[in-house]
C-alpha cells in the first residue's frame, strides 16, 4: 500500500464489527465505582451484562470483582424494572451496607426508557424513614453508544457533579488521571506527594483492585477516593486531566447535546470556577515534562532532584537503544487518549506508528497527534470505530515490525509472525497486567525496555546462527 500522506479509513456504508477494538460502556463506569471507597456498582439491565463484566475485570486484575445486576427479565423488559430496581438496592444494602451505590444503565434499559434518576427518587421516597441512605450515582452508559472509555467518563462526570461541593477554595489539586493501571495510580499519587501536594485523585482502584491476600474475604475491598475528598473537589485551587479525547466520543455526539458536554476538570472550571489543566498521558519524556512543569506550578516547588535523574537515565536509555528501535514500524492500539500518549513516546525513540486504531469515535486522535507532530505521522493510517479484523487486513499490506496494544490483538501479532508488547487494558493472557507502569519517566523507561527486549528477544530468536553478545 503506497501512502504519500495521512489517511483515514472512510466509513463503509454498512455497519458491522468483527472483534470491536473496544469493550462495553458500563464496564468503564464500573471501574469508577470500584474507585470510591465503600462503593458498589449495580447494573440496571440483565444478569448477563454484570457477568460479562466481572468476567473480563476479574481476567485482567486477578481480583474479586463484586457488580450488583437489577437482573432485567422478559417481564421486566416489557413492564419496567423498577420493581427490580427496588428490590436489588434492599438486598444489595442488606448484604453490603455500601456507603455509595453507582448505577449504571445498559443497552436494554436505555431503549425502554428507564428513568433510573426518578427510579432513585422513588426509592428514596419509599425507604426515607431509614437512617443510613447511601449516596447514590448515576451513569447513563448505554453500549450500543461508545465504549468503555465513554463510560468511564461518564461515571467521573456524574460522580464529581454529584459530590463537589461550593465552598472557599484551599490550596488542593484534583488529579483525574484516567484509566490507568494501579500501578500507575500508585506511582502519580507518590509524584504528587513528592511535590507536597494536597490533592483528590479520582478513581483510585489502586487498592480495591489490586489487593494483598486476605485471610478472610472482603465484601468491599479497601480503598478508593473518599466521599469527603470527592466533595473536597469543587474547592480545589487546580484540576490536572490525564487526556485530551476524554467524553467526546459517541455518547457526547448521540446521547447527550454535544455542546453541553464536558469533562469533570471542564466542569469544574466552569461551575466551580478551577483552573483546568488537560494535557496529554504523561508517556514518554516530553508529555511527562508537561506534566511535571504543571505540578511545578501547582505546588510553588521546584522539580525535585529525584526526576531530574529518573529522566537523565531515560534519555540515556534512549541513546542506548536507540539503533534497535529507529525505522521500526508499530501497530498501536487501543483507548483513544492512551494511544495518543503512546504514540508521541513512539515518535521519541524513532518507532513509526503505520497503524492507529481504536474503538473510539471522537475522530480527534489522527488532529491530536498531527497537532504535536505533523511530521513522525505523515505515513500513518488512522483507524476509528475499529475493529480488529480490519487491523489484521491491512496490516498484512504495511510489513509491521511490532505490535503495542492489549491482549485482543494478539492474534495478529501470531499470524504475521512478529512480537507483541501489551500495555493498557485488558491483559488476559499473561500475569501483572495491574502492575504495568506506563507514566512519567519511570513507567516510559519501562515502557522503552519491553519494546527495544521484545525486538531483540525477535532478532535473536530468527538469527540463522544465533548469539548472547550484542
Amino acid at each position: 500500500m503506497q501512502k504519500s500522506e495521512t489517511t483515514t479509513i472512510e466509513k463503509k456504508s454498512y455497519s458491522a464489527s468483527r472483534n470491536a477494538c473496544k469493550l462495553c460502556s458500563p464496564l468503564g463506569a464500573s471501574m469508577v465505582f470500584k474507585g470510591i471507597e465503600g462503593c458498589i456498582p449495580m447494573i440496571h439491565g440483565s444478569q448477563g451484562c454484570a457477568t460479562y463484566i466481572r468476567r473480563y475485570l476479574i481476567s485482567h486484575y486477578k481480583e474479586p470483582m463484586d457488580i450488583a445486576s437489577s437482573n432485567f427479565s422478559e417481564e421486566t423488559t416489557i413492564y419496567g424494572g423498577n420493581r427490580n430496581f427496588i428490590q436489588g438496592i434492599d438486598n444489595i444494602r442488606k448484604q453490603y451496607a455500601p456507603a455509595v451505590m453507582g448505577i449504571a444503565s445498559t443497552c436494554l434499559s436505555e431503549t425502554i426508557g428507564e428513568d433510573i434518576p426518578s427510579l432513585i427518587a422513588e426509592y428514596k421516597d419509599l425507604r426515607g424513614e431509614e437512617d443510613v441512605m447511601p449516596i447514590f450515582i448515576h451513569a447513563s452508559t448505554p453500549s450500543y453508544c461508545g465504549t468503555h472509555m465513554d463510560g468511564f467518563h461518564e461515571a467521573v462526570l456524574s460522580t464529581i457533579k454529584t459530590l463537589a461541593a461550593e465552598g472557599e477554595h484551599e490550596k488542593r489539586v484534583n488529579l483525574f488521571t484516567g484509566f490507568i493501571s494501579p500501578a500507575d495510580i500508585r506511582l502519580i499519587k507518590e509524584v504528587a506527594n513528592d511535590f507536597d501536594i494536597n490533592y483528590t485523585l479520582f478513581p483510585d482502584y489502586s487498592t480495591s483492585m489490586d489487593n494483598p491476600c486476605w485471610k478472610d474475604y472482603h465484601l468491599i475491598p479497601e480503598g478508593g477516593t473518599s466521599v469527603d475528598d470527592l466533595r473536597k473537589t469543587g474547592q480545589a485551587t487546580a484540576t490536572i486531566e490525564f487526556g485530551t479525547v476524554l467524553n467526546k466520543g459517541a455518547i457526547a455526539e448521540r446521547i447527550l447535546n454535544k455542546s453541553s458536554v464536558v469533562s469533570a476538570g471542564e466542569w469544574l472550571q466552569k461551575n466551580r470556577y478551577i483552573k483546568n489543566y488537560q494535557l496529554a498521558m504523561p508517556i514518554g519524556i516530553e508529555a511527562t515534562d508537561e506534566f511535571m512543569n504543571i505540578l511545578s506550578t501547582v505546588s510553588g516547588i521546584a522539580i525535585p532532584d529525584k526526576y531530574t535523574l529518573q529522566r537523565g537515565r531515560l534519555v540515556d536509555a534512549y541513546i542506548d537503544g536507540h539503533k534497535y528501535v529507529f525505522g521500526k514500524k508499530a501497530i498501536v492500539y487501543g483507548e483513544e487518549d492512551f494511544v495518543i500518549g503512546l504514540c508521541l513516546f513512539l515518535s521519541e525513540i524513532g518507532v513509526e506508528p503505520v497503524i492507529v486504531a481504536s474503538g473510539g469515535e471522537s475522530g480527534l486522535m489522527k488532529s491530536e497527534l498531527i497537532k504535536r507532530n505533523s511530521e513522525a505521522f505523515s505515513n500513518t493510517l488512522f483507524l476509528s470505530g475499529a475493529d480488529f479484523e480490519t487491523i489484521r487486513e491491512v496490516a498484512k499490506e504495511l510489513h509491521p515490525d511490532i505490535v503495542i496494544g492489549h491482549s485482543k490483538g494478539y492474534y495478529i501479532a501470531r499470524e504475521l509472525q512478529i512480537p507483541i508488547v501489551r500495555v493498557g487494558f485488558p491483559v488476559h493472557d499473561r500475569v501483572g497486567g495491574p502492575r504495568i507502569k506506563h507514566l512519567c519517566y519511570e513507567g516510559t523507561q519501562h515502557l522503552f525496555d519491553l519494546i527495544v527486549n521484545a525486538l531483540l528477544d525477535y532478532k535473536q530468536e530468527h538469527s540463522p546462527v544465533g548469539y548472547k553478545y550484542m
